[in-house]
């Protein structure tokens, strides 16, 4: 073969293998269903479990994707750990002493996934390009889960799980609390399980509903106003336009109890109240629905970051998110403290 053949060859199978790696929405020629109104189609069930982290792991620090045999390795490992989580470790002849840690949810309950993203990128994030969140300005809040008893009681609970360990139910971190789940977001971030959201669509309007704590957002399209600035909401107050092919929807006006954002169900980092969010949601094959969000919040973070979730087709319907149902935990918790309060009045 000559010279400039092997030129040609190595310069096809350079852009083939670029072209492999490049964003899904950047190589979509996908032409998607439309409804009436000439809009895409988005509706449906949309699966965001992956393998892939939200951030880039500090061992592959400069390594943006990884190799289709390393893909393979972390798909086996997670089916392997999924098998041993699954073996019980003993045969117990005793039951656990009272008191004792029986632990949470067994495996059964988990769902993180069993494959990384079609394009192997080693993180969710994609800006910026090192694939973290960036660093937290100084003086915002940064919290961690804790039972601590002498945690400050005035510290605003803005835990997906856990709480400030007082026994009041206001204390209690959001997820125990039914108020928001691991992954409801706003932004959706995948973690743990009911790891689905489904997209309903109006002409002027467009409901974003989550498996999780069973939240819907209903988001006007015609361009009304956000909320005053004193009207606060949980998952912020959401509006929708269109910008060709892609469906994007800005959330202001959180509340001071959630964070600018929570890059794990343990930590949270800054308050809500000055987060501006920016949502994505783009069709670029019959059975994925890219989800980008853009987290822009001054106070919180020293730049903005943005992440991309490809989400896949899932089967419908949504179950209910039964949050509270045989929540016998949240009670019992509840009832010690008290009983522990009156134990005390009596001395």
């Amino acid at each position: 073969m000559s010279n400039r053949r092997c030129a040609v060859v190595l310069m096809i199978l350079l852009a083939f293998t670029l072209g492999s790696m490049a964003p899904a929405a950047a190589q979509s020629e996908f032409e998607p269903p439309r409804l009436a109104d000439g809009r895409p189609d988005l509706q449906g069930v949309w699966d965001f479990r992956t393998l892939t982290p939200l951030q880039r792991p500090e061992d592959r620090a400069e390594q943006a994707q990884l190799t289709p045999e390393e893909a393979a390795e972390i798909e086996a490992a997670a089916v392997q750990r999924a098998i041993e989580a699954d073996r019980p470790s003993e045969i117990r002849t005793e039951p656990l002493p009272v008191g004792g840690n029986v632990g949470g949810y067994n495996n059964f309950w988990f769902d993180r996934g069993a494959g990384v993203v079609d394009d192997h990128r080693t993180s969710l994030i994609v800006d910026p390009p090192n694939g973290r969140v960036p660093d937290p300005q100084p003086a915002a809040k940064q919290q961690e889960t804790t039972t601590d008893d002498t945690a400050p009681p005035d510290r605003p609970v803005r835990f997906r799980v856990g709480g400030i360990g007082t026994h009041g139910p206001e204390d209690r971190g959001l997820a125990e609390r039914c108020l928001l789940g691991f992954n409801t977001g706003p932004p959706i971030v995948p973690g743990g399980y009911n790891q689905n959201m489904q997209l309903f669509q109006t002409p002027d309007h467009v409901v974003i509903l989550n498996e999780m704590v069973h939240d819907a957002r209903i988001v006007p399209l015609d361009g009304r106003d956000s909320l005053p600035g004193g009207m606060r909401q949980w998952m912020g107050s959401s509006r929708g336009h269109w910008e060709g092919d892609v469906l994007v929807v800005e959330t202001t006006n959180f509340t001071d109890q959630t964070a600018s954002f929570a890059p794990s169900v343990r930590s949270a980092v800054g308050s809500g109240t000055t987060l501006h969010l920016t949502e994505r949601f783009q069709r670029v094959d019959e059975d994925t629905l890219l989800y980008e969000f853009t987290v822009d919040d001054p106070t919180s973070f020293t730049r903005p970051f943005t992440a991309a979730i490809p989400m896949k087709a899932g089967a419908a319907p949504l179950f209910e998110y039964a949050c509270h149902e045989g929540n016998y935990g949240m009670l019992n918790l509840l009832s010690g403290a008290r009983a522990q309060e009156r134990e005390a009045s009596e001395q």
